[in-house]
Formats: C-alpha cells, sequence, structure tokens
C-alpha cells in the first residue's frame, strides 16, 4: 500500500486527490496506474485504493447513501463532536452481477457514453451488459451504468493425467455426465452457474426464465449431483490439487493463477459456450464528480487503450473486452494462445452474462437448487 501510495499520489498529503478510486484489488496492474499519471497533461493527485472483495465494494456504495449524524464521532454522540462527511471516491469496481442491485438502490449514477473516446471499441455484447432500465433490467434503450474494463469465464479444469488412462479429455458440459466421472468432480456451490450449465448442456440458455418449460431438467440436475463429490465457490481447486477429483468447474482467474505454477492441471472454455463474467467502472451517486468528470473519463478510456488492454490481460489474469475486436495475429503468443484467456469468438458468441431474474424465476431456480442438494444426498 505503501509503495502504490509513493506511486500515484503524485502531490503533497495535505492536498485533495483530484481522482478518487476504489478497485477490486489486483484487477488494474500497478504499473498501468504510473503509466496513466505520466499520460496526464497536469500532475493532478491520484488516490486509487484497492479492496479485497466485490461484496466490500458493494457494501461501500451503500455506506456512502446512508445518512451522517452531525452529533455522531467514533461511537460517541456528544453536541461538541462532528461528524464529517465520508469522502466518496469518484469510481468504483463493481462485479456486473451487483449492478442491478446498485441501480434499483440508486447507489449509482448513469454515464455519458459520448463522452467515452473508446466506448464504440466494446463489442455490442458488452456494451449491451451495461445498458439498464432503471429497474437494473438489461435494456438496449436503457442508459449505461458502468464500463467494463475486465472479464472473465465459468470453466472446466481437469488433471491430464487422469485422464490420460481414460483416452479422451473433457471437451465440453457434455462430459460432466459420463459414468467415469462419478464421485470424481467439483462445482461451484452457486444455483444459476451448476443450473445454467446443465440448461447449457440441453441446448437452452444460462437465463431461461421459467423452467418447468425444460424437459428433463430436473433428472438431468440429479444425475449431476450423482457425479459430484464437492461443492465450494471458494475451495473447488483444492480436491483436484489433491487428486480427490479430476475435475472441476471454476473460474477463468483462479485457473489462470495455478496453471502458471502447475503443469499437473489444464483448462478448458466448453465448446458449446459458457457464463461470462465482468468487472466495470461504476460512479457513485453520492459522488460529486462535476469538477473531476473529465479526468473521470480519461482514465476509462486509458483503461481501452490497446496497451492498457494487453496488460490487464497479462497481469490480473482476466481479458480486457477491447481485446476481442483485435485481430489476434497482433497480439502477444501470451494472450493470442491462450484459448482460456480469451476464447475464439465461435465459444464466445455462444456464451451469455448472468442477467438478472425476475423474482419469480429467481424463486424457481432457489427452489429447484435447494430440492437437488436435499434430495441428492439421500441418493448418493
Amino acid at each position: 500500500m505503501l509503495a502504490l501510495s509513493q506511486m500515484v499520489a503524485g502531490c503533497n498529503n495535505a492536498q485533495q486527490a483530484s481522482l478518487r478510486v476504489k478497485m477490486l484489488k489486483n484487477s488494474i496492474p500497478v504499473q498501468l496506474l504510473n503509466e496513466f499519471r505520466k499520460s496526464l497533461d497536469q500532475p493532478f493527485a491520484i488516490d486509487f485504493a484497492p479492496v479485497a472483495q466485490l461484496k466490500e465494494l458493494f457494501e461501500q456504495l451503500k455506506a456512502w447513501q446512508q445518512p451522517v449524524d452531525p452529533n455522531h464521532h467514533q461511537g460517541l454522540s456528544l453536541p461538541f463532536f462532528k461528524a464529517e462527511a465520508p469522502i466518496v471516491a469518484d469510481l468504483v469496481t463493481l462485479g456486473d452481477y451487483w449492478l442491478a442491485a446498485a441501480i434499483q438502490q440508486k447507489l449509482i449514477q448513469p454515464l455519458t457514453p459520448e463522452s467515452l473516446k473508446n466506448w464504440q471499441q466494446l463489442p455490442q455484447q458488452w456494451q449491451n451488459l451495461v445498458k439498464r432500465n432503471p429497474q437494473g433490467e438489461v435494456d438496449t434503450s436503457g442508459k449505461v451504468w458502468g464500463a467494463p474494463y475486465r472479464w472473465g469465464s465459468t470453466v472446466m479444469i481437469y488433471r491430464p493425467d487422469k485422464f490420460k488412462a481414460l483416452g479422451w479429455t473433457p471437451q465440453d458440459w457434455q462430459d460432466l455426465w459420463r459414468p467415469e466421472l462419478r464421485d470424481r468432480i467439483s462445482l461451484l456451490d452457486q444455483s444459476r452457474e451448476v443450473i445454467g450449465l446443465t440448461l447449457k448442456s440441453l441446448g437452452h440458455s444460462y437465463n431461461t426464465p421459467d423452467l418447468t418449460q425444460v424437459p428433463k431438467l430436473k433428472q438431468t440436475l440429479q444425475q449431476l449431483h450423482q457425479q459430484v463429490k464437492f461443492y465450494s465457490s471458494d475451495a473447488y481447486l483444492q480436491p483436484l490439487l489433491l487428486e480427490d477429483t479430476w475435475l472441476a468447474v471454476g473460474w477463468s482467474t483462479d485457473v489462470l493463477q495455478i496453471t502458471k505454477t502447475n503443469s499437473d492441471i489444464a483448462a478448458i472454455v466448453p465448446q458449446s459456450g459458457t457464463a461470462l463474467w465482468a468487472d466495470l467502472w461504476v460512479r457513485p451517486t453520492a459522488s460529486d464528480t462535476q469538477s473531476r468528470s473529465e479526468l473521470v473519463q480519461k482514465w476509462i478510456d486509458f483503461c481501452w487503450q490497446p496497451a492498457s488492454a494487453q496488460a490487464i490481460a497479462l497481469l490480473s489474469r482476466a481479458a480486457s473486452p477491447v481485446l476481442i475486436n483485435t485481430q489476434r495475429e497482433q497480439l502477444p503468443p501470451e494472450i493470442r494462445d491462450n484459448q482460456v484467456l480469451l476464447p475464439n469468438a465461435e465459444i464466445l458468441q455462444k456464451s451469455e452474462f448472468l442477467q438478472p431474474l425476475s423474482a419469480a424465476s429467481e424463486k424457481q431456480y432457489r427452489s429447484l437448487w435447494q430440492e437437488i442438494r436435499q434430495q441428492g444426498s439421500s441418493l448418493k
């Protein structure tokens, strides 16, 4: 933190920062912050504060919306203590999963894409992701509520040594149901991911609104549950490393980190498409960015420049959306040849962001998930 502060501050401690950003830790390379500072015409003060988890950032957005008690100071309610208004960041990292709730709760304000020079460099799918109506629902005619700066996907991770004896390697979601993998799989402990990949294996969308219209969905999920040895959203790789499981479903950022140091692990993006996620820059409602709007726009545009996009991909283990429209032969081999980091266009066209569901649809997913987990346990 001290090194980061020295690198990006650029002004004395008494001076108020010209640009304040709270970002997800490790989602932006420190080298990029320094390059941005050097690119500015004037020596603005810049304060980038890394935060460990996206949930913490969402909670920070909510905290900024709370009214300040002028008589409250560090737990004391005394007339001679006056609380100061919190310093609100100009930009915050938010995962696309939290976007609908942030809009509904009026925690963020829309951006102006006309003021962003590189907005048109984003693929249409990424532009549509952040176009929402006031209820937070995806709406291609809605306002722009965020600026995607990196993304990843749900992938299959496996041990090649175990599959060598089987004579095949995983290629698509259907492989999860092969009898050789009974009790050999670890899955994410998330209903949208597991029900979603099952829907995909049956030729349906991750965002299917009415599950009752999908024949054999419940039966197929029960069969998948018989294959699973372990459910976890944060420790799904440990059983794989310990050889307790042979295959796991997880997120590309985790996989790209582990495959760098462990040659016993490989990964693949399913051929029929997968779930996508994105990290976005959003502007807090409580932030008064009028005087710093130009600097905010410069930072967002800087993240979408080709050199910045490549740095994000190489150093944060997640691709920039700008790279999708870049000719692959123009990319460094570390990006061009990494199909987990940057899947081919055909797979991406079949892949989907997890969109907000209606209350009725959410109830269907939750109910089916609970039923499979409870009834399935007695069948295993």
